[in-house]
């Protein structure tokens, strides 16, 4: 069965307290074999009997809405993807090293069109750096994340719906639930 990583947004934040074996229950419900989760974040990893990815995500929502009496957008990854997420270099190690903050990933449902790839890149600077991939975009930010001055509100309205992790998580979840 393929192994997946679900990065559910605004999971124990905002008040919003799930402990871990409440957000692997509905995981369960639906079929997926050893769940587990990383973090409390919101990051569920578990096997599920083959289908669509698209199908999958949205019986996780359902489930996940069921139990938790709210929606939570779901972000599935396969294990390859985690994997080539985690491996992706989009900016030069020196200048990631350089950086007094950390390097973000924003899971994206699906990657904007061209002319919202490019309005996005354009609100990128010199201390906040974006790049897109597979369906990710990378932040660079010089410093701490709420010294930021980009505009994400106009970021979210271009890019849709995402939920940010540092690549800093995402590489120790490939580590340790993803090893080829």
């Amino acid at each position: 069965m393929p192994k997946y990583a679900a990065f559910l947004r605004g999971i124990n934040v905002s008040g919003r307290r799930v402990k871990g074996p409440d957000l692997c229950a509905p995981f369960e419900t639906v079929g997926a074999e050893e769940v587990t989760t990383f973090r409390a974040s919101g990051n569920v990893i578990f096997t599920a009997p083959r289908e669509p990815p698209a199908k999958l995500t949205a019986r996780i929502e359902e489930a996940l809405e069921s139990s938790l009496g709210y929606d939570v957008a779901v972000f599935l990854r396969s294990a390859g993807e985690v994997r080539e997420i985690a491996g992706h270099e989009p900016f030069p190690q020196a200048d990631v090293e350089a950086s007094d903050g950390k390097l973000q990933v924003s899971l994206l449902a699906k990657l904007p069109p061209p002319k919202g790839r490019q309005a996005v890149l354009g609100l990128g600077t010199a201390q906040d750096r974006l790049a897109f991939g597979a369906r990710e975009l990378y932040w660079l930010p010089s410093g701490g994340i709420l010294e930021s001055e980009l505009d994400w509100k106009q970021i979210d309205t271009l890019v849709g719906l995402s939920t940010r992790r540092t690549m800093g998580t995402i590489e120790q979840l490939a580590k340790k639930h993803f090893a080829s």
